[in-house]
């Protein structure tokens, strides 16, 4: 990456990112941005110029996070170890000009569709523009260019997103009023991204939307994720392809062709389900039966060998009855799903189900939540354990500090950050190689193995 600017030489910023992959390809991209016009960062927001904290408004429990996270920025400000803070992201998306309100000593607040104008909003805290504090944008109809980042992540990680927005208008969810409607990338467009990533290094891309199973169907009227896959294949430099955020509808006979039978696309798939009893389902405004449900797990496990299948449910959504949870229960413990996420329903003002009746107190909420983990979890330990004396490959993320020759990575089961790990040993590896290792032991959610062969 090449910087257009010299101006900006001496002036440094630092970044806080927040909230889910796809606001971390944001955040990488405001600092590709950055770096091109010769702005320098740093590691850490103290003794920074300027500190960007990218901030994410999906729950409660997250903007309470960001509201800290921007409190402590400002706070640092004040002791001079900050000269400006600037706030981007979902959460100011969201509450806009009522968060100057909320956090005085805010210079810049930079909503979502503005992200691509942080240079702009950069050069207003060093006096190149006028004082306006506030840059938001429309949402745009066409997708925008993830390119030129510069990434947060290991080398050989990559997140890429292939589409914004969202049209599913889940009754408990606010991102289609925060990040508008579903926009999908070109094909032309995202491959080429994945080109420039896989140029700068990435082996294992992870592909990422609100909604990915909805690829394509706002350009071409039909599903295109299966042919955007087969294009991604193609990509010389990427080994592991993972899928996440695929929602159960759009589930094409090509696509499940293509997951069963392609050489890179690593047999995990996130499928967020959030629950299974039909009333709850509609209450949800999910669009999709059990019995559907069903029937797509069923053919997923007859075609895609090895598959390992992660979802998230929600418990206590408004009017859930103990009936209704039981029968969520009985359908985590007889489904046997490798990897599960469980979140308490968490009230979102302005959504159709914050209208609903029926609220339930929070300790029922909670209890729940619980309840399912418990049921969940001996069938993750089981599922690891299961994998002693097998060969897998595993990519590594990161040395051990204070260890030498153990390193800290992943079998294609595990998503960074979400998942489990695989604590890996062997003489001459580092970060970044995919290594075949022998599973010598499980420790609850995460494995034990020993290199066994040469990495690549």
């Amino acid at each position: 990456m090449h910087r257009r600017s010299s101006n900006n030489a001496q002036r440094t910023f630092s970044i806080v990112s927040l909230g889910c992959p796809k606001n971390l390809v944001d955040s990488e991209r405001m600092l590709g941005l950055l770096n091109l016009e010769g702005y320098q960062m740093l590691p850490r927001p103290e003794g920074a110029d300027f500190v960007i904290v990218n901030t994410c408004g999906f729950l409660r429990a997250a903007r309470a996070e960001s509201l800290e996270t921007i409190r402590e920025m400002i706070r640092l400000k004040r002791q001079g170890q900050l000269r400006a803070v600037i706030v981007a992201g979902c959460l100011a998306q969201r509450d806009k000009e009522a968060l100057l309100e909320q956090c005085p000593g805010i210079d810049q607040l930079v909503g979502v569709f503005g992200r691509d104008e942080i240079v702009k909003a950069a050069d207003r805290l060093f006096g190149q523009l006028d004082e306006q504090r506030t840059l938001f944008r429309p949402a745009s109809t066409r997708a925008l260019s993830d390119a030129d980042r510069l990434r947060l992540t290991p080398r050989h990680l990559a997140y890429l997103k292939i589409a914004e927005g969202c049209d599913r208008l889940c009754t408990f969810c606010s991102i289609p009023s925060i990040r508008g409607r579903h926009v999908s990338k070109p094909v032309a467009q995202v491959v080429a991204e994945a080109e420039q990533l896989a140029g700068d290094g990435a082996r294992e891309l992870i592909v990422v939307a609100q909604d990915t199973t909805s690829y394509g169907i706002d350009l071409d009227g039909e599903p295109g994720l299966a042919r955007l896959l087969a294009r991604l294949e193609q990509v010389q430099g990427i080994e592991w392809i993972r899928l996440m955020y695929l929602y159960p509808m759009h589930f094409t006979e090509p696509l499940v062709e293509v997951l069963a039978s392609s050489r890179k696309i690593v047999p995990y798939l996130d499928l967020p389900l959030q629950h299974i009893n039909d009333r709850i389902l509609r209450r949800m405004n999910r669009r999709v039966t059990r019995a559907q449900t069903e029937r797509l797990l069923d053919l997923l496990r007859q075609r895609v060998a090895g598959l390992v299948l992660r979802t998230t449910f929600i418990t206590g959504f408004p009017g859930e009855t103990e009936d209704e949870f039981a029968e969520l229960v009985e359908f985590v413990r007889s489904r046997r799903f490798e990897r599960v996420g469980v979140f308490a329903y968490s009230r979102e003002p302005d959504t159709p189900a914050d209208r609903l009746p029926g609220h339930l107190p929070e300790k029922v909420k909670q209890h729940r939540r619980d309840r399912l983990m418990e049921v969940q979890q001996p069938i993750a330990f089981a599922w690891n354990q299961a994998q002693v004396g097998r060969q897998l490959d595993v990519i590594l993320d990161r040395d051990i500090p204070g260890q030498e020759n153990a390193l800290v990575g992943r079998s294609y089961a595990d998503a960074p950050e979400i998942d489990g790990v695989v604590y890996v040993t062997g003489d001459g590896l580092s970060p970044g190689q995919i290594v075949p290792c022998e599973i010598v032991a499980a420790r609850g959610y995460d494995m034990i193995a020993a290199a066994v062969g040469p990495p690549r």
